[in-house]
Formats: structure tokens, C-alpha cells, sequence
């Protein structure tokens, strides 16, 4: 596979939520990188993953609420590491947890977590997993169990094992995330994680105390059964990565298995919800 990619440039008024809602349907395509430009987004797929109809069924492109205008250039040989570092900001916590990058400062956060994705990555990932990283802060897991479902750079799972939880797995269908979370795991001597590549098909006969899952609305809706057949009694479930106006569908799901809603945190648009079981 080559290393061409086709770079999307769009201007999105307005800007913030357009941006969040763009990124999370085109990161259920091919697309794998996202930046952040003054006017909108810029968002990257490789060539030979692209076809014409890639944009078909993109939703926001066709709402009247906003003008989106994009143009198409082809890159060569990306320099990821250079464009995430152009592009990622620290994330401060309530001043508790700092997920930084190796030339960020330190800071005398009680959680300082430090990775290098080597990708870009839109900021629609900054609320997510602020909101996840707010739960775990909240929430006492020493020796639990754990899944971070869809673990992305293992950010939370790092966090889960610095405040005590254990054994952790931490999964992503996605193989860059896969090897990346093995190394983030290693550069914060973390020595209770297991990354797995694959899908929720490697939860079968599992058990857990707490779920981590921040990924989509359809992704857990269609996982959901996976995740409360492996919850124990008593187990914690936090999800992420959806709108406030989808909590009635994942509502719905997870009380209809018998998981009980406890509490939402909201950012902008963004929400996460904790349920028990």
C-alpha cells in the first residue's frame, strides 16, 4: 500500500460544532488523521482507501445549519509526528490529570500522563476524553478489572492503572492504535496493561469490573450486549463519544439491559454518561 493521501481541506461555519460533528463521521470512513485550521479542518485518508463517493452519505454536509466548503489536494509521504506536534495541546483536568506530550512542561498534576500518538488528531478527542478522564478521577478503582474498549493511545487505560486498577485490557480494532497504545503503556511503566487488536468479539468469556468505552454512538449501540454480558455485579460502565441528542438511543439500550444510569458530564455538545450494573 502506498504512502500517497489525499488531503481534504475544509472551511466549516460555524466552526467548533460543524468541526466536532465533521470529524465524527468521517472518522467511520476511511479518513485516519485530523487537524485543526483556522477555518475548519483538514482530514487525510490514504489513496488507495479513497473512492469518489467517499462524502456521499456524510450528514452534516447536506444540513442547511452549516456552510461547509472543502478542496482536495494529494500528499506524499505525510509527516505525521510533524503535524501532530503543530496541532496537539495538552490536556489539563481540574488541574488533577495532565495528558501531555514529551516537549510539553510538566506539571505537578497528581496524574501526569505523557504520550506521543505520532498522529494529528481532531479536538472533538479532547472532549471525549476529558469527560472519560473526569469519571476515572471520580472514582475509586483500586483492583478492578478493566476494558478501555476502544483505547485510541491508551490514554485511559494508563490512567486507570496509575489510580490502582488492575489487570486492564485495552482494545482497538485500528492496528496504528494498537501498536501505539503498547508503547504509551511502556513509556508511563504501566505493568498491568494487555492491548489487544480486534473488535468486541474478543470479549467473549470475559468479565469485568469497570468498562471504559469512547468511541460512537453506533459503534456502542451495536456493542452494548458485548458490554453488559461481560460487566459484573455491581460494575461500572462509562461511555463516550456521542451527542447529547443521541442519550435517548443509548439510554434506552443500556436500560433495556438492565444497567442503571448514574450520572452525565457535558462538554459543548459532547456528553458521557456512567451507568451501573
Amino acid at each position: 500500500m502506498s504512502n500517497i493521501y489525499l488531503g481534504y481541506h475544509f472551511s466549516i461555519e460555524p466552526k467548533e460544532l460543524g468541526s466536532e460533528i465533521l470529524i465524527a463521521e468521517l472518522g467511520e470512513k476511511a479518513f485516519e488523521s485530523f487537524t485543526e485550521t483556522e477555518n475548519g479542518i483538514s482530514a487525510f485518508v490514504k489513496k488507495d482507501l479513497w473512492d469518489e463517493n467517499i462524502l456521499e452519505d456524510i450528514y452534516i454536509l447536506q444540513s442547511e445549519e452549516f456552510k461547509i466548503e472543502y478542496t482536495i489536494e494529494e500528499i506524499d509521504q505525510v509527516n505525521w509526528n510533524e503535524e501532530w506536534e503543530k496541532n496537539f495541546e495538552a490536556i489539563d483536568v481540574d488541574g488533577k490529570c495532565h495528558v501531555r506530550a514529551p516537549f510539553h512542561p510538566k506539571t505537578d498534576a497528581e496524574f501526569d500522563i505523557v504520550i506521543e500518538p505520532k498522529m494529528s488528531f481532531g479536538t472533538g478527542h479532547h472532549e471525549t476524553t476529558h469527560m472519560m478522564i473526569q469519571h476515572l478521577l471520580e472514582i475509586d478503582v483500586e483492583n478492578l478489572k478493566t476494558l478501555d474498549m476502544g483505547c485510541g493511545t491508551a490514554i485511559l487505560a494508563i490512567l486507570a492503572e496509575m489510580k490502582g486498577a488492575q489487570p486492564i485490557d485495552a482494545i482497538d480494532i485500528d492496528n496504528w492504535c494498537y501498536l501505539n497504545s503498547i508503547e504509551n503503556a511502556e513509556r508511563n511503566n504501566c505493568k498491568h496493561i494487555t492491548v489487544y487488536e480486534g473488535d468486541a468479539a474478543l470479549l467473549a468469556g470475559k468479565n469485568y469490573d469497570l468498562i471504559i468505552a469512547n468511541i460512537n454512538r453506533n459503534i456502542l449501540l451495536n456493542d452494548m450486549q458485548f458490554y453488559a454480558d461481560c460487566l459484573n455485579p455491581k460494575g461500572i460502565l462509562l461511555l463516550s463519544g456521542f451527542y447529547e441528542e443521541d442519550i435517548p438511543y443509548i439510554d434506552a439500550s443500556c436500560t433495556e439491559k438492565g444497567l442503571t444510569y448514574v450520572k452525565k458530564f457535558q462538554r459543548n455538545n459532547w456528553v458521557s454518561l456512567k451507568y451501573v450494573n
